[in-house]
C-alpha cells in the first residue's frame, strides 16, 4: 500500500511528530510512503524509508496527484498550513481535487490523519 505524505514549511514537524507516532503501525502493514522532497527528506529522519519526488513548488504535488490519477495511491496525508500563502496553490488544488475524483481518502491535518491510518489496524 502507498501513502502519500505531504507538509507545508509550517507543519513539517507536525508530520515527523505524525509518523514517529504511527512509525510501528506503518512497519508493521508494509506501507510504502511517497513525498515531495523536503517533507520527504524530514519524514527519513523518523527512520522510515520514503521515496521523494520534487519539492512542492518545484513539481512534487503535481507528481504524486498524477500517482493518484493513475491508481498507486491508497492514502493521501497533507499537512496544509492555511494560514500562509502558497505559490504553487494550484498544484495543491489539483492534488486535492484528484483524490475526490479518484475517491482517494485525504487527510489535511494530523486529526483526520490519525483516524485514516488507524483504520488501517482493522
Amino acid at each position: 500500500m502507498e501513502i502519500a505524505v505531504i507538509a507545508h514549511d509550517g507543519k513539517k514537524a507536525d508530520m515527523v511528530q505524525f509518523l514517529m507516532q504511527n512509525k510501528e503501525l506503518i512497519l508493521r502493514n508494509n506501507i510504502e510512503l511517497i513525498s515531495t522532497g523536503t517533507t520527504g527528506s524530514h519524514a527519513e529522519k523518523s527512520g522510515l524509508k520514503v521515496t521523494r519526488y520534487l519539492s512542492g513548488p518545484l513539481g512534487g504535488d503535481a507528481q504524486i496527484a498524477g500517482r493518484v490519477a493513475e491508481g498507486k495511491v491508497a492514502m493521501v496525508l497533507f499537512f496544509r498550513d492555511p494560514l500562509e500563502k502558497h505559490p504553487h496553490e494550484p498544484d495543491v488544488l489539483m492534488l486535492m481535487r484528484l483524490c475526490d475524483v479518484h475517491n482517494v481518502p485525504l487527510a489535511t491535518n494530523p486529526a483526520s490523519a490519525t483516524l485514516l491510518i488507524q483504520s488501517l489496524e482493522k
